[in-house]
């Protein structure tokens, strides 16, 4: 299941990096061309969020021990595309202040151009700084299920040992119980030796009476 997430993961930085690129690039084009390239990145935003939609029902399917990491990774996902909108928002006020300096003159062009490369180099270092955060969020929850796990084996460890001493304890016992088995036997045996001797001799002791009676007869 996880992945399929990872899949729906690589699509959604794909299309996420095809948007920035062209948001960067609608204040820089004119005309038909900016229009087209407005409609085409309205396109890919709602592709990315049924990605996200997507992702959000696969993680419900993770168990949940696994969960904790895919969701946080899952909200810095939602965290970029808010930022993606907010950008394609301001590129879509940019090209309509763009389309009134055209109206007023070529001074308008040369603000709206320079405002557009600070737009440009803010995106950058965002994107840059978002990635820089969503890595080292991984970091913490990947260290967090590491220690989660050493502390579950420790926890085995210990249960493997309580039941080895059981085991040993068991095996102490069932030895001492065959000793006393064993001698309980012998007695038994012994007795019956004694009682078949004893029954010999008086089977015997009859036989010969029997004899001298006739005989003194």
């Amino acid at each position: 299941m996880s992945s399929e997430f990872e899949g729906y993961e690589q699509d959604f930085g794909v299309i996420t990096a095809e948007i920035t690129g062209r948001i960067g690039k609608i204040p820089k084009l004119v005309g038909d061309e900016k229009k087209q390239m407005i409609v085409n990145v309205e396109k890919q935003l709602d592709e990315a969020k049924e990605l996200l939609e997507q992702m959000d029902l696969e993680i419900r399917e993770i168990p949940a021990q696994s969960r904790g990491m895919y969701s946080s990774r899952m909200r810095s996902y939602k965290q970029e595309m808010g930022k993606l909108e907010a950008d394609f928002k301001r590129s879509r006020i940019a090209y309509s202040d763009e389309v009134r300096n055209e109206l007023l003159g070529d001074d308008g062009n040369s603000s709206e151009t320079q405002r557009a490369h600070l737009l440009d180099n803010t995106e950058r270092l965002e994107r840059s700084s978002r990635r820089l955060e969503a890595g080292y969020q991984v970091a913490i929850e990947t260290e967090q299920v590491g220690q989660s796990i050493l502390e579950n084996l420790s926890q085995d460890r210990e249960k493997i040992q309580r039941a080895r001493e059981r085991l040993r304890e068991t095996d102490t016992n069932l030895g001492k119980s065959s000793r006393i088995l064993t001698g309980m036997l012998r007695r038994i045996i012994q007795n019956r030796v004694l009682f078949v001797i004893l029954g010999i001799i008086i089977v015997f002791a009859i036989i010969l009476a029997v004899y001298f009676s006739f005989r003194g007869h």
